[in-house]
């Protein structure tokens, strides 16, 4: 049986090349096959550390290098380009001087934490107001080219590391505004779970190991509400926006938002079992607990037809995905240790 993920994709069949940028990796890959499934021709542009799936065209370039880029791409024209990995002004200046010409349709895989008031002065969300787009208009929102961009690490060294990612999101988005030379959307990604192995960030896996064993959650005293997505589901909306005349800002994020401990309640009712917590001290908090309001408003996305399943409808799944990917790397480890143990025994 076909699934809404499958269908509200190949809907979409005015695409018929498509370039991503980044996209080997979680959700990213799986916006790759479903295009390419969908009959779509994929170009997958990385530096070739990870090989794309089958079936792609593949291009190897730095896209922070924007005469090597457009080098390696040569001729190539396109559809639409949905950018993975697009983190700052400095890629993001990249993008409008390489792509002009060649795509009249660019999306950028953004983030909720551009909404996030701890990393900007100019932002603040109000309790019980779900964050709509124009919180962050980028088409207002300054932009700072002499900061050293290219250098992650001295970028983390003047903003700190929550705020040089969101600002970095922010600004990036605020140079693809200013006088675009194609259409352009940004498409603000809730706290994305599920697929067990694929999800390299380990958050989830942080809540099902903690609970599973009986060890207490960190979490705030009054934890606040953020937004969730699952990864399949996001990466079906970055298509529909690709084909989409939809320009600017989108939210994307499954309906209800929940904080830290109504997520541990849900994962420990999956795992048959009670959550146990303890008080966060400064930054010792789990993952998705937060002292802070900012979960999103997703009536844009609604009216734009794109489709986010009830967060309490997929994490079941989610969370039994998180624990078979640890139950394999823990039967892979106890393999490893075995073999080691029967090397040394040989050597003796």
């Amino acid at each position: 049986m076909r699934n809404a993920v499958q269908n509200q994709a190949e809907q979409d069949d005015d695409l018929r090349s498509v370039c991503v940028i980044g996209g080997t990796r979680y959700f990213g890959r799986h916006l790759v096959t479903l295009l390419r499934d969908a009959g779509v021709r994929v170009t997958l542009v990385n530096r070739g550390s990870t090989e794309p799936p089958p079936g792609v065209d593949h291009v190897r370039a730095d896209r922070s290098d924007g005469t090597a880029l457009a080098e390696a791409l040569g001729d190539r024209t396109f559809d639409a380009v949905v950018d993975q990995v697009l983190y700052t002004p400095a890629q993001a200046a990249v993008a409008r001087r390489v792509f002009a010409g060649r795509t009249g349709r660019y999306v950028m895989t953004s983030t909720m934490e551009v909404y996030d008031p701890a990393t900007s002065p100019l932002l603040r969300g109000t309790p019980g107001r779900p964050v709509a787009e124009e919180a962050v208009d980028p088409t207002g929102w300054a932009v700072d080219p002499g900061l050293p961009w290219h250098d992650p690490a001295a970028i983390v060294r003047h903003f700190g590391e929550a705020t040089a990612y969101a600002e970095g999101k922010r600004q990036a988005e605020a140079v693809l505004a200013a006088d675009p030379p194609f259409s352009w959307a940004s498409v603000r990604s809730a706290h994305v779970l599920g697929g067990g192995a694929r999800d390299f960030t380990g958050r989830l896996a942080h809540y099902t190991g903690l609970i599973a064993a009986g060890r207490p959650v960190a979490v705030h005293e009054r934890p606040q509400p953020t937004s969730f997505v699952r990864h399949e589901e996001i990466a079906a909306a970055l298509v529909r926006v690709a084909a989409s005349p939809a320009v600017g800002a989108v939210n994307a994020c499954s309906a209800r938002p929940l904080d830290a401990i109504e997520l541990c309640e849900l994962i420990a009712d999956r795992l048959g079992t009670t959550a146990r917590y303890r008080r966060a001290e400064g930054a010792d908090h789990s993952p998705f607990s937060f002292d802070r309001w900012y979960p999103m408003d997703d009536r844009r996305a609604v009216s734009l037809g794109l489709a986010f399943s009830p967060t309490a409808h997929w994490l079941p799944g989610a969370v039994d995905e998180a624990v078979e990917a640890t139950r394999a790397d823990e039967a892979v480890g106890a393999a490893g240790a075995a073999g080691a143990a029967g090397a040394d025994g040989k050597a003796a």
